[in-house]
């Protein structure tokens, strides 16, 4: 299995290239189902969720291939995919699939949209918390689809086809947000998605599926407005840039310290998070180029922070800013309002010489002069990005083991981390 070792104390100096996101990516490309021609995804990124998407998308008969990269082109770009879906042979998405990432699921709501049924393994639960699909479920029967839960699949059928209507969630949830919107496009008449979810990565979507012919409004507010139409057609559209990932670096650098330009990263989707690192100590100005991140020889701020959906700061930023505030100077708290169990990183930072204690869902962060490196286990994506950062400042040595969580959710970080001048390498057992 591999680890990463990191020798810290040395700032980060360069740039560094974002990707798309993730979870913009991963809806992207379960919406080709929608259509019978080719939906052509550029900045794709590389990552582990991305190539078990390919794998459980080609099971329900997406033809997948991958444009060559042009002369001079940066190798850390991402990858443009063709998808089509010409002929839907398989409706059905078993456990074995669906068990090795939750946003397989959103498969339902266009398989139902466009062959008027669909069978998708429920997904089970998560190591940062339950999260149940009864919004997902409730959605898709108020636009008129029948649903039973039968051994542990969700059975969704509309032979006749879904039907338009009003949803309301219960709260705005992204996945049910995504599912909802994607079945609407194909839905005879209008839905109105009430308290839907109000992330980049919805409005991207939605942009999308409006370049291939869907009928859709008010993405990026609280209502959405999808007039249904009989059918899709192929598109071409760019993946937008990966928020959490621009966060972390720009968190990365406030740790370490150095003078690092995130290529491609855009202010307006991370105001809060920008605020608050701006209070820690950290100089964030918008370039031609994306975000410049600076930090010299100033000390870093304690800061409280609470996670909250968009355009709060993001549960998915959490545990990397929880360890910039270890090397903070005084008392911190961030408070999880998402999930209820997203603090696993504390023992391992715990273990490099944080000083958190924990009370609910509020950690309580007492800022050292120094962090010391140590052995320490990745227990989810974000956790494990965590660890990396605080090694960056940590002296001596870091090593993080099980970064198989790493390549889920960050493209080439040691790469990326290494070209400003960070001591990282990967180590294979």
């Amino acid at each position: 299995m591999d680890r990463i070792r990191i020798t810290g104390g040395v700032p980060l100096e360069g740039s560094i290239p974002i990707s798309g996101a993730k979870n913009a990516a991963l809806p992207l490309m379960i919406a080709s189902l929608l259509t019978d021609e080719t939906l052509t995804l550029q900045n794709v990124p590389r990552l582990a969720d991305v190539q078990k998407l390919f794998h459980i998308l080609a099971n329900h008969g997406v033809d997948t291939s991958f444009q060559g990269k042009r002369s001079g082109e940066d190798q850390l770009a991402g990858q443009t995919v063709d998808l089509t879906a010409r002929a839907i042979i398989d409706t059905c998405a078993p456990y074995d699939l669906v068990s090795t990432m939750r946003a397989s699921f959103w498969v339902i709501g266009p398989l139902v949209a466009r062959m008027g049924e669909a069978r998708v393994s429920l997904p089970g639960g998560c190591a940062i918390g339950t999260r149940p699909v009864d919004f997902f479920i409730d959605g898709l029967r108020a636009l008129g689809a029948d649903i039973e839960i039968d051994r542990g699949d969700v059975v969704a059928r509309a032979r006749a086809g879904l039907i338009g209507n009003r949803v309301r969630l219960p709260k705005p949830s992204v996945g049910a947000t995504h599912t909802v919107m994607m079945a609407a496009t194909l839905a005879r008449g209008e839905t109105v998605i009430e308290n839907a979810a109000r992330e980049p990565e919805i409005v991207d979507l939605a942009e999308c599926l409006i370049a291939m012919g869907a009928r859709i409004e008010g993405h990026g507010g609280a209502t959405i407005y999808v007039d249904g139409v009989p059918r899709l057609t192929g598109a071409r559209h760019r993946v937008l840039p990966d928020r959490i990932e621009a966060g972390t670096y720009a968190l990365a650098t406030a740790m370490a310290g150095g003078d690092v330009t995130l290529e491609g990263a855009t202010s307006e989707h991370l105001e809060r998070p920008i605020e608050l690192m701006q209070q820690a100590g950290a100089e964030i100005t918008v370039t031609n180029r994306g975000l410049r991140v600076r930090r010299n020889g100033h000390g870093i701020a304690a800061v409280d922070a609470e996670t909250a959906p968009y355009p709060g700061f993001p549960t998915d930023l959490q545990a990397q800013f929880m360890a910039l505030m270890t090397a903070g100077n005084g008392t911190s708290r961030v408070t999880e309002t998402i999930f209820e169990n997203r603090f696993m990183h504390v023992q391992e930072l715990v273990r490099l010489g944080a000083k958190i204690s924990l009370n609910g869902q509020t950690a309580t962060i007492e800022g050292v002069e120094e962090l010391r490196g140590a052995p320490v286990m990745a227990t989810d994506l974000r956790a494990s990005v965590s660890l990396v950062i605080a090694g960056l400042a940590a002296r001596g040595q870091t090593e993080v083991s099980r970064v198989y969580h790493l390549d889920r959710g960050f493209e080439r970080l040691e790469q990326k981390l290494s070209r400003c001048g960070a001591q990282i390498e990967r180590l294979s057992s």
